[in-house]
């Protein structure tokens, strides 16, 4: 008989943010595949009755390709196991998620999608930075900086306003920065970045547009990483006076705009 398979979304990182439906998954696995930022230090408590498999990809190693981390999430299910491939995030934000979806698919494999609490989100959030501020940004874009964007792309990205969030944008970081201020963007616009989330020695390095690539050397930054590009950054990192400050200079933009 065939199994199935469960992506589920472990969060940021912390095993007290895994939704009640993945600690049930984990808590019936066979098979578990997991990630190095998902929380993964007790899953032999979580999932007693499961064989652990550790597929994590590492800045500049993958311990596994995913073609065959797709390939043995199909191999165990097809031979009857219910499979849990537990990931960092959600697994639909810049997670691969839907390429196993689809793996499994072709495959003939029953699969279910858990949602998980996306560190574009939340790893902001633990350092105090809200990606939307009435009358300070409205939206927010979350872009991957695995690889370096396209001058179409950064001239879109400048022009949009709001909040930018970056994942995995350390090693691009100075491509990231040089094209948003040769699109027009603001060399005093506030610059967070986030390591290890939710983690222990969990640092936040805040600058500038000008002086974030120099502030992040100096810091010796690494990933895992969030960057949030944006005013809202003021409200975490200035204090209440600037903070005030920053809304009443939005309030005379509204008025001057609209």
């Amino acid at each position: 008989m065939t199994g199935r398979v469960t992506l589920v979304g472990g969060g940021p990182g912390r095993e007290d943010l895994l939704t009640l439906a993945a600690v049930r998954a984990l808590a019936e696995a066979d098979v578990v595949l997991y990630d190095r930022l998902a929380p993964h230090e007790r899953l032999a408590e979580l999932a007693p009755g499961a064989e652990l498999v550790d597929v994590g990809k590492r800045p500049g190693h993958h311990a596994v390709p995913q073609s065959e981390i797709e390939s043995l999430l199909v191999e165990h299910a097809l031979a009857g196991n219910h499979v849990v491939r537990l990931k960092g995030g959600d697994p639909y934000v810049l997670g691969r998620g839907s390429e196993e979806v689809l793996a499994c698919h072709a495959a003939g494999v029953r699969v279910e999608v858990i949602p998980g609490v996306t560190s574009a989100v939340a790893v902001p959030g633990a350092a105090g930075i809200p990606l939307t501020h009435r009358g300070v940004s409205h939206l927010f874009t979350v872009v991957s900086g695995h690889a370096p964007l396209t001058d179409a792309e950064l001239a879109n990205l400048a022009g949009l306003g709001g909040t930018i969030v970056v994942l995995m944008g350390v090693n691009t970081l100075p491509q990231l920065v040089a094209g948003l201020a040769r699109h027009g963007m603001r060399a005093d616009m506030p610059v967070a970045i986030v390591e290890r989330g939710f983690r222990a020695g969990q640092r936040t390095t805040v600058g500038d547009l000008a002086d974030i690539v120099v502030a992040a050397g100096r810091a010796r930054v690494s990933s895992p990483a969030v960057v949030v590009v944006g005013e809202v950054v003021r409200l975490a990192h200035d204090g209440d006076a600037s903070a005030a400050d920053l809304m009443a200079r939005a309030a005379g933009f509204a008025a001057v705009t609209s």
